[in-house]
């Protein structure tokens, strides 16, 4: 089931991996309670790496309250586990503080990644992936020295790329990773020129997730609400055409954002406008509502 949904995710991404996801945690728990599902290391390392990945696909489909659920359950499989076995604990605490901050829960996101740098020995990799999600919570609180001094910890311990040290599970924190997410600390910032440069880096990187789409939709989104209606009618007109193939309803709701910040934009030209019409009935068609944050 894990090895499934993985590969769903990956090249469907969220909006079509969810409704497996869902279902085969519900085949999970039913396993559970007849007593099916193993109790040894292995099964419960098994266990909670399935959670997560489920944990994971609900975040990016914005099924917020299910995903908080399923990655504490992960979280307390793998606190059961030896210590020399738990590198998937760093990998839920990731997620959780990545999630905090997309719901603008800051400080709480700030917790959970300091209490992870607070560790001794973490690889290279990870460190600096904990360095980006304080970073923007950092950000978002308006404290944007310790931010910057944050991503400037990310770089350089990113700067000689992967170590035999990183866990398997941080494949995807490449230079594309930390491109698009100091982009949108930066934009978190106000600097939407400088966001707007790393996300446009982010989105050239060749192959990667299908998650990564989010970064496409957050340059619209920054583009929009800095005013560069040009910019933003030829990303947007772009986009139009993704769309309906974008698997990361978090990437939907973004270029619904975007769409939004044009509509309270001054002086936008009929052209963008025209195109954000067309864009917003797209999304309409292409977003469940209760998948709208």
């Amino acid at each position: 089931m894990t090895a499934e949904l993985l590969a769903l995710d990956r090249t469907l991404g969220a909006r079509h991996a969810a409704p497996v996801a869902m279902r085969s945690v519900r085949a999970v728990e039913a396993a559970e309670a007849l007593g099916a599902v193993g109790t040894a290391g292995t099964a419960v390392a098994d266990l909670a790496e399935f959670f997560e990945v489920a944990a994971w696909i609900l975040f990016d489909a914005e099924r917020h309250g299910l995903s908080r659920r399923l990655n504490r359950r992960a979280l307390a499989l793998v606190r059961r586990l030896p210590e020399e076995d738990r590198s998937i604990e760093l990998l839920v605490l990731s997620v959780l503080s990545m999630q905090q901050a997309h719901l603008m829960r800051p400080r709480a996101s700030l917790l959970t990644s300091s209490s992870v740098l607070a560790r001794k020995g973490l690889p290279p990799r990870v460190a600096a992936l904990f360095h980006v999600r304080e970073a923007r919570a950092y950000a978002q609180l308006g404290r944007r020295a310790q931010a910057l001094r944050s991503l400037d910890a990310a770089r350089e311990m990113s700067a000689d790329g992967p170590s035999d040290r990183d866990p398997a599970w941080s494949w995807w924190f490449d230079r594309a990773e930390l491109d698009g997410h100091h982009g949108l600390v930066l934009a978190d910032l106000g600097d939407a020129e400088g966001a707007a440069t790393l996300l446009h880096a982010a989105v050239s990187s060749d192959g990667g997730p299908a998650y990564r789409a989010l970064f496409a939709a957050d340059l619209a989104r920054v583009l929009a609400r800095a005013g560069a209606w040009r910019d933003t009618d030829a990303w947007l007109s772009a986009l139009a055409e993704s769309a309906p193939g974008m698997g990361s309803v978090r990437a939907l709701n973004s270029l619904r954002q975007a769409v939004a910040a044009v509509g309270e934009g001054r002086r936008v030209p009929r052209a963008l406008r025209g195109t954000t019409r067309d864009l917003a009935g797209l999304l309409a068609r292409e977003l469940p509502a209760r998948a709208v944050r």
